[in-house]
Formats: structure tokens, sequence, C-alpha cells
């Protein structure tokens, strides 16, 4: 598998298998990670990977918190769209294709509500694995070199038949991350990513998401000029 066909066949996956990840491969691909490029090589990341009895009582206490109203306050703004925005509008193109697949009815509260609990479960991976840096550095700068750390993870995941989903659900409430992964209090939690081998029978993992094409997306200069 070359470059480009990994990057193509990446997908989110919504669906896992239960069989365990190996830390010898969860490691390779932490090396790939670490391979990402970062501004002055200050490569501001690190990371923590969970799994087992622990990572399923953070999966647990996590759902609680959802259900039992305790106030999500993540270490770094999560992601959020102004409702009149073409942003918005693929979010929710994205969720009625998910829903469609998976059979749930815009009246249905108790699927929907399935649905959003299985994202602060990781979507049932057997490994979740969360992206930190430091709190002493800005609140933005980081954030480009540990997405690109994510994207690297992502595609190295592709290599070994594996599959992974980057997920904010699973660090709205750090303090429980915090605590259930003993992370010191100067590192700021960033993100999660779902990690295991992809469940194929799972019909939400039939999603093709959508791109804008580059036509539409490019501005080229100077490719016409004599």
């Amino acid at each position: 598998m070359n470059i480009i066909e990994g990057i193509n066949q990446r997908k989110s996956i919504r669906g896992f298998k239960p069989d365990p990840v190996s830390k010898e491969i969860i490691s390779s691909i932490l090396d790939a990670a670490c391979r990402a490029p970062s501004a002055m090589n200050t490569q501001p990341w690190e990371f923590v990977a969970a799994t087992g009895e622990t990572l399923n009582q953070l999966k647990s206490d996590i759902v609680d918190s959802l259900w039992g109203g305790k106030t999500m306050d993540p270490d770094h703004q999560v992601v959020g769209w102004n409702k009149e925005s073409v942003f918005r509008k693929r979010q929710i193109d994205l969720a009625k294709q998910i829903f469609q697949l998976m059979g749930i009815e815009r009246e249905d509260t108790e699927k929907r509500n399935q649905w959003l609990e299985r994202g602060f479960r990781f979507f049932d991976a057997p490994v979740g694995l969360f992206l930190l840096t430091d709190k002493s550095l800005s609140d933005v700068g980081p954030l480009l070199d540990l997405g690109a750390a994510m994207q690297n993870i992502c595609l190295a995941a592709v290599h070994f038949g594996l599959g992974t989903c980057i997920e904010d659900q699973s660090v709205l409430f750090p303090e429980l991350v915090r605590d259930a992964l003993k992370i010191p209090e100067d590192k700021k939690i960033i993100i999660a990513i779902s990690l295991g081998y992809p469940d194929w029978d799972y019909l939400a993992n039939n999603l093709e998401s959508t791109r804008i094409p580059v036509s539409e997306n490019t501005t080229w200069v100077g490719f016409n000029d004599a």
C-alpha cells in the first residue's frame, strides 16, 4: 500500500471488534506519530494508550457523567460551528447519513441517545489513545503539530489493518481521564482516538463520507503564466 492509497482508505470507524491490539503494534503506530512535522522540531505531543479494565472503567465513568448532567469542561475549546454556516450543514449531512445507515429515525429519541452514548464509550474500541501537550505552551500553536501526529496515527493504523475514530467526546470530562490515567496536572488533554480492528458488519462502517473537490476549494495562481 502506498501513501496515497492509505490516505484514501482511511475512514472513521464507529464499530470495532473486541480483539485486543498488541502493545508492539501500538508502539509502531506511535513511532509513526512521532515522525510528524512540528514547528522548529518542538515535538509538543505526548501520548497515553489505554486498554483493558482501566479503559472499560473510564468508559463507564464518562457515560455516568454524561447522563448524570455533569458539566463538560474540556482542557481546550472543542469544535463548534455557526448554525447558519456550511460547516454546520456538513455536520448535519453526516449525521443524516449515519442515522440512515443505522435505521435511526429523527423522532426516535432512545436510539439517538444510544448513538450519542457510543461516542462517549470510544465506540466500544478496545484501545483509547489520548494526545496531550504541555500547559506551558500556547493554546493554539501545538494544535497544528498534534494534528499532524494525529493524522500519522490514523494512517499507520490503516497499514496494520486497524481502524480509528478521532473524537472529542472522550475528553469532555478531562478530570475523569486525568484521574484514571494518572495524567499530571501540567498536561493538557487535547483529543482522543478510538483504535481497534474494524467490525465491517457494523452498519455505520459502510459510510463513505464525501469531500469537497479541489476545483471548489483551491485557488490556482501563476500556473497559466507564460
